[in-house]
């Protein structure tokens, strides 16, 4: 299998492994960011994976925009609306989606 269309997979994987959690939640509080932030940060542990995501996200955002820019990706802004739309579970594949469309160019060019 290629690797953007590996990538393509786990963008799919990224966004309905997390919805399939968040749709529900969603169906029963509705945009309740109180109760989100409140269900998120319940405990330690809860609370570790939280604070993990969002570093992980920021790395992210800095990854994107600085190898990105290196590589000539197009739509950086992508991979950012996915992590805030779904999490890092969609941002990193669709930009490494979108980086290897721009490594397939270039090596055409």
């Amino acid at each position: 299998m290629k690797p953007k269309t590996a990538y393509f997979w786990l963008c799919v994987v990224g966004t309905l492994l997390p919805y399939s959690q968040f749709v529900p939640f969603l169906a029963g509080h509705g945009l309740d960011l109180r109760l989100f932030v409140e269900q998120l940060f319940a405990n330690r542990i809860s609370a570790f994976f939280g604070l993990d995501v969002i570093v992980s996200a920021l790395v992210l955002w800095v990854f994107v925009f600085v190898d990105g820019r290196r590589a000539g990706v197009p739509h950086l802004w992508a991979p950012v609306a996915g992590t805030l739309a779904v999490g890092v579970s969609l941002g990193l594949p669709l930009f490494l989606y979108l980086r290897e469309g721009a490594l397939e160019r270039r090596a055409a060019a």
